[in-house]
């Protein structure tokens, strides 16, 4: 919408455009400028998100195997520092797939995370511990098969069987569903139980987004459209059941990255995305509207930082990833 205008100025660019964080100007120049991916300042950029800020600061402490800290331990007792953790920041901030160092990562990943017998991503080690298939996650998987499309994957075999593990087991219940008592639900009363959890949910949508429309077949269609209804039918953050109450007040904390958590501005951001424009939207764009300050920035106020390998932004200060993605909504919101 042409609306949008009216909350970003010639400054705000300007600020986002600063070569002090190349994955926001690389974003900033595609997605709010449109341009071309072959345009000079686009790909320059790029490059530039390899040699400097947070990536080669990730990959300095990056194992020569393509792991962060304990070889096993990639989820559980490292987060967020361990593997699974830093593949999802590598993918939000653009790196390079064809790097040496990204593929590495993404091969580990495909070895010590996917279970091969049904294409989750558990967070146990399937080379140490059984093969893990009672440690597949919704949300660990959602982010992983996003992670690894963003790395060029989309047609590789093992992503594939990702995306059907995706739409073949997650759930968009709402409280009044009798849960299937075979794997995995059994296994996972927190991620599949009588309402499903809402983080698996935004996860799964997330991923198939990142789907173009010529790669999505029946059934990712189909996934995405209970997942977008589910997301509207909570207005965005909502008990479904009770529209005056919050799911969780935390999700209007606006943070990033999120890691397996979520937020209002990520929600929007995917729906937006995906070209949902949906009265039950407006509450929520409403309050990112409010969040904007007087110089037409967003805060950072949720953060994992001193838990990651580096910190990215500091809380309580303008963010540029925040306020990219709050003018990405408004940009592609049509109400």
């Amino acid at each position: 919408m042409e609306k949008f205008k009216e909350f970003i100025s010639e400054n705000t660019i300007n600020w986002l455009l600063e070569d002090d964080n190349p994955s926001v100007k690389y974003y900033t120049l595609i997605d709010l400028l449109g341009k071309p991916i072959n345009d000079k300042d686009v790909t320059t950029t790029k490059e530039q998100i390899m040699k400097t800020g947070i990536v080669p600061k990730i990959l300095l402490k990056q194992k020569p195997e393509g792991y962060w800290g304990v070889k096993d331990d990639f989820y559980v007792r490292s987060k967020y520092k361990g593997t699974v953790w830093n593949i999802i920041i590598l993918a939000e901030m653009g790196a390079d797939g064809e790097d040496s160092n990204i593929k590495k990562t993404c091969e580990f990943i495909f070895k010590k995370s996917q279970v091969p017998t049904n294409g989750g991503f558990s967070y146990g080690s399937t080379t140490s511990d059984g093969g893990a298939p009672g440690k597949v996650l919704p949300c660990l998987t959602g982010n992983m098969v996003w992670s690894l499309i963003r790395f060029g994957y989309l047609n590789d075999p093992r992503v594939q069987k990702g995306i059907q593990w995706i739409t073949k087991y997650q759930r968009f219940d709402d409280g009044e569903q009798k849960l299937p008592k075979d794997w995995p639900y059994r296994a996972h009363k927190a991620c599949f139980s009588k309402h499903s959890c809402h983080m698996g949910v935004v996860k799964t949508l997330k991923t198939l987004a990142e789907i173009p429309k010529n790669k999505r077949n029946p059934n990712v269609k189909n996934t995405i459209n209970q997942a977008v209804e589910y997301l509207l039918m909570h207005h965005i953050y909502k008990r479904s059941h009770d529209l005056t109450k919050k799911s969780k007040p935390g999700w209007l904390r606006l943070g990033f990255p999120l890691m397996y958590q979520t937020d209002i501005l990520e929600i929007l951001g995917i729906l937006t995305r995906l070209g949902v424009s949906d009265e039950r939207m407006q509450d929520a764009i409403d309050i990112v509207i409010s969040k904007q300050d007087e110089q037409g920035r967003w805060i950072l106020e949720n953060t994992f930082n001193g838990r990651f390998i580096t910190n990215i932004e500091t809380k309580g200060k303008p963010s540029k990833w925040i306020t990219l993605n709050a003018i990405r909504v408004l940009k592609n919101y049509n109400g």
